[in-house]
């Protein structure tokens, strides 16, 4: 498992639930990190942005959420300075077109997943985060 430590990203309780009991049965990573609130996560960052140690391998990010949405939470990290590689993976609902091209504009995100997201794909984040790191 090179995946260590996981963040989500997400204000829907029951879909951090979901997701952290699925990343569990499948050994997708050591140790996950929620986040109601993307603004937690960005603060969290900032203070270890330093040590890679302390960072995140993957981030799973929802981006319909209240007090900063996802695409804040993207302008803001791109802007740290992280030298550890962090594949953010955008886990949405949103089927909408536009979001789908904006997320590519974003060098950090490495895929756009509908959620719910399942175990295959779950396995497909692994073998990317590992060729990663």
């Amino acid at each position: 498992m090179k995946n260590k430590l996981t963040y989500i990203i997400d204000d829907d309780k029951m879909s951090v639930k979901l997701m952290t009991i699925l990343m569990a049965k499948n050994k997708f990573c050591e140790e996950v990190h929620p986040f109601n609130n993307a603004q937690f996560a960005i603060t969290k960052l900032k203070q270890n942005c330093i040590e890679n140690e302390n960072l995140p391998d993957a981030i799973l990010l929802d981006l319909n959420m209240p007090v900063m949405d996802g695409w804040q939470f993207l302008d803001e990290f791109i802007q740290l300075p992280i030298k550890k590689e962090i594949s953010i993976f955008i886990i949405t609902s949103s089927i909408d077109p536009i979001d789908i091209e904006i997320s590519k504009k974003y060098s950090v995100v490495k895929d756009y997943i509908l959620k719910p997201i399942r175990v295959q794909k779950l396995n497909e984040l692994c073998i990317i985060i590992g060729e990663i790191n």
